[in-house]
């Protein structure tokens, strides 16, 4: 009865390994059988080894060297506005006059009681020399005048907070102040700007620290003056990063005889560092970036197929692949990692994993995958251009 039940169970799984062999193989035919896509058209670009300037780059915010929104030290009401909007000032020109007139007639009793105690003082400086009076009456006279005096300064320094001055040259601002109009202690009454020159203050990452230093050459472009550009010198670098964004605060000076740049203004800031260099370069639409790493796609020629691989596919029931009829050579792309460095305009610096002369993928990568049969068509190119500007429809 043992031996009869080991028979049986070891037909069983006789017949089960047969099935399942036939089942792999029937499923191995079928993936044989589907056919496989055709080459996938892309554009290509040739590795090219250029001469490369490394430059830093970064976003900053134009600010006047000087500049302030000018008021009022005291309240009054406006007697006489003496300038226009927009208008161009040297320092010490008076801009508005308050009305000063009680301060002035305080101003003149206070200099009437100057006046009167250095009377007294030296009267009795002259009594005091045939001892009419005691040196304790010369010395009460003396602080007497000093006090007056003090309290004819005081006066003045009021009516002239009364005359608002500009305390610097610059271009002054837009304002709707008009006589008789009264003003509070602190009222803004008009902006001034020192235009010429022109600060621009921007921030860099850390890691970048090293390339700058006081005095080296800034170029900045706005979006006002497409095409021009502006030179300056950077004046000052924090001596703290911030801990919140790891980046450091520079400043630069930018000469600007026109005028034509104004504080608020952002502006694209380019700093060059060191000296020109040769580098691989491609058109950064080339370039994959994915987590795992950057790649792309390079171009080569297929290998020739085995000798005996036709047949071996033909024994496991797969089609065999068409002859090429044309004799042309089949090219396929080949996905390479590689490390990319600083960019410019349109194009890329590759720092490891090409060399010059390498053509790869320029559009059409998305389509790719590693082995996959390409046909080339340069009709179209992406842009590669090192200092691309925008184009109007």
């Amino acid at each position: 009865m043992t031996r009869r039940m080991i028979i049986m169970i070891g037909c069983v799984l006789l017949l089960v390994a047969v099935l399942a062999v036939g089942k792999f193989l029937q499923i191995r035919a079928l993936i044989a059988a589907v056919p496989k896509p055709g080459p996938q058209t892309v554009s290509t670009a040739e590795v090219q080894k250029l001469r490369w300037q490394s430059q830093l780059t970064a976003v900053g915010t134009l600010n006047p060297v000087r500049g302030a929104d000018l008021g009022t030290e005291v309240a009054g009401l406006v007697r006489t506005v003496h300038f226009k909007s927009g208008q161009d000032v040297k320092a010490g020109t008076l801009l508005v006059e308050l009305n000063a007139d009680s301060d002035i007639a305080q101003l003149h009793a206070a200099e009437a009681a100057a006046a009167q105690a250095a009377i007294v003082l030296k009267r009795d400086q002259a009594q005091l020399a045939v001892q009419a009076v005691s040196q304790a009456q010369i010395d009460a006279d003396t602080n007497d005048l000093k006090a007056k005096r003090a309290q004819v300064e005081q006066q003045a320094a009021l009516v002239a907070k009364k005359s608002i001055r500009a305390p610097f040259s610059g271009r002054l601002g837009i304002t709707t102040l008009n006589p008789g109009q009264y003003v509070n202690a602190g009222d803004k009454l008009v902006t001034l700007q020192t235009l010429d020159p022109i600060y621009v203050d921007f921030a860099l990452p850390q890691q970048q620290l090293a390339g700058l230093a006081v005095g080296q050459v800034v170029n900045l472009s706005v979006d006002t003056f497409p095409g021009q550009s502006f030179s300056g010198k950077i004046n000052a670098i924090s001596p703290k990063v911030d801990a919140a964004t790891r980046n450091v605060q520079v400043e630069a000076t930018i000469s600007n005889p026109k005028q034509q740049l104004l504080p608020g203004m952002f502006a694209n800031v380019k700093i060059d560092v060191g000296g020109e260099q040769e580098q691989l370069t491609l058109p950064a639409t080339a370039v994959t970036y994915n987590p795992y790493g950057s790649t792309v796609y390079v171009v080569k020629e297929a290998e020739p197929p085995k000798p005996g691989a036709a047949g071996a596919a033909g024994t496991a029931g797969a089609p065999a692949q068409p002859a090429n009829p044309s004799g042309a050579k089949q090219l396929v792309a080949q996905q390479v990692f590689i490390e990319t460095g600083p960019t410019r305009g349109d194009q890329i610096a590759i720092v490891k994993g090409l060399t010059a002369g390498q053509v790869v993928v320029s559009s059409g990568q998305n389509k790719l995958k590693n082995g996959t049969p390409v046909v080339v068509d340069n009709s179209v190119q992406p842009t590669n251009n090192p200092a691309p500007t925008p184009q109007e429809k």
